[in-house]
Order: C-alpha cells, then structure tokens, then sequence
C-alpha cells in the first residue's frame, strides 16, 4: 500500500511535465496535478510512516 502513494505521485508528476512542455496553454489544470503530488507526500511524512 505504501508503493501505491509513491507510485500515484510519480504518475502526477510525470503527468504534470508533460503537460506542462505539451500544453502550455492549459496553465493552471497542469499545476493541480503536482500541488496533489505534494499534499500526498506531505501527507506521507506527517502521518510517520514509512517511505
């Protein structure tokens, strides 16, 4: 189950660049996807567990 944050947050991530080199007109829909990356690693550390 800890895998699975990880690997959520990797596909946003990797989701997040290429839209942002892809579709640069899409803007602030691009940026959601790693402010989600980051709430989920955020979320991660402050609970303690594992990464």
């Amino acid at each position: 189950m800890r895998d699975l944050i990880w690997l959520i947050v990797v596909l946003l991530v990797i989701g997040w660049l290429v839209g942002y080199f892809a579709f640069p007109d899409l803007g602030s829909i691009i940026h959601i996807l790693i402010v989600v990356a980051v709430i989920l690693v955020l979320y991660k550390l402050l609970t303690g567990r594992r990464l």
